[in-house]
């Protein structure tokens, strides 16, 4: 009995091994190498026709970008856009030929089994089991937004993996995988975010970041100048530029900000996250304390340059 149990265990870890090899196997096509950088060569997929996805800090220049196929081909990229707060950027190579990964049918699970998957090298596809060891968001990177979601795993991110998949068992993409969003811990952008990102950046080659053209510092709110709210801090306005949104919207030196098109403001990260791509161009409502006093005004979201 003991060794049949043994054998079946055997049987069971040879058909996992097998899936996970398969896995790679499958996504292997549509990865790539990139050349962008004079170290270490980054890593990318192919999410669209003769589009290709990669990590933003791996691409050091915006010209003389070559990319290496499955097929050892090497071919010429263009830059198409980068967006350094998620760490993704895109590059168009002409009749690449090589169809696109498809994304996972499901999203990432706390403890399932994946892979990280890169092509660092000329001598193919490199590859590192790990779990999901955390969904987590929103995340602050510290360059004035939030990540909305992300993925985190223990799968070793060997060098050059930033810009490749983390994949499932199925060989299905479950998000775009960077060292570079905070101090060079492996993370994953998810890919239903990452897809939407690069297909934004291929459109107009950058992302929208909405702008108010105010300075401001967190204060805190003492209960009798909340003006009825339970928060227990916001930004004062220290400066409002001239001829910005705020100005023309009413704000004022000495409002303290506390709300923005129906979302609480603790702080300047706050008022980045709020500020996304689909409220640039739109009157939103703003809420301020004046005087101890909650005022609402319309202002019309501008676009950072």
């Amino acid at each position: 009995m003991e060794q049949t149990t043994n054998q079946n265990d055997v049987h069971v870890l040879r058909l996992l091994s097998n899936q996970m090899a398969d896995a790679v196997e499958r996504v292997s096509p549509s990865l790539v190498l990139v050349n962008g950088r004079q170290r270490q060569p980054g890593s990318g997929v192919v999410y669209a026709k003769d589009l290709i996805l990669t990590a933003d800090h791996v691409l050091e220049r915006e010209e003389d970008l070559t990319i290496q196929t499955h097929d050892d081909r090497t071919l010429g990229a263009q830059f198409v856009g980068r967006d350094t707060s998620t760490d993704l950027a895109v590059l168009r190579v002409t009749d690449v030929g090589l169809s696109a990964a498809a994304a996972a049918t499901d999203a990432a699970r706390v403890g399932q089994l994946v892979l990280a998957v890169g092509r660092s090298s000329g001598e193919g596809p490199m590859a590192s089991a790990g779990v999901v060891s955390a969904i987590g968001g929103p995340l602050r990177t510290g360059r004035g937004t939030t990540l909305e979601r992300y993925i985190r795993t223990d799968a070793t991110p060997y060098p050059g993996f930033s810009g490749g998949p983390l994949i499932d068992a199925q060989g299905g993409v479950l998000g775009i995988t960077t060292t570079g969003l905070v101090n060079g811990i492996a993370l994953a952008v998810p890919a239903s975010i990452a897809w939407v990102i690069a297909d934004t950046l291929a459109q107009q080659g950058y992302i929208k970041r909405g702008y108010m053209g105010i300075s401001s510092q967190l204060v805190n709110l003492p209960p009798a100048q909340r003006g009825g709210r339970t928060q227990e801090h916001g930004l004062l306005i220290v400066k409002v530029e001239d001829d910005s949104p705020a100005q023309k919207g009413g704000l004022m030196l000495g409002d303290i900000l506390v709300g923005l098109d129906g979302t609480v403001v603790n702080d300047s990260e706050d008022l980045q996250t709020v500020l996304t791509n689909n409220r640039v161009g739109k009157t939103v409502p703003v809420e301020v304390i004046r005087g101890n006093a909650l005022h609402t005004l319309q202002i019309t979201v501008g676009q950072r340059k």
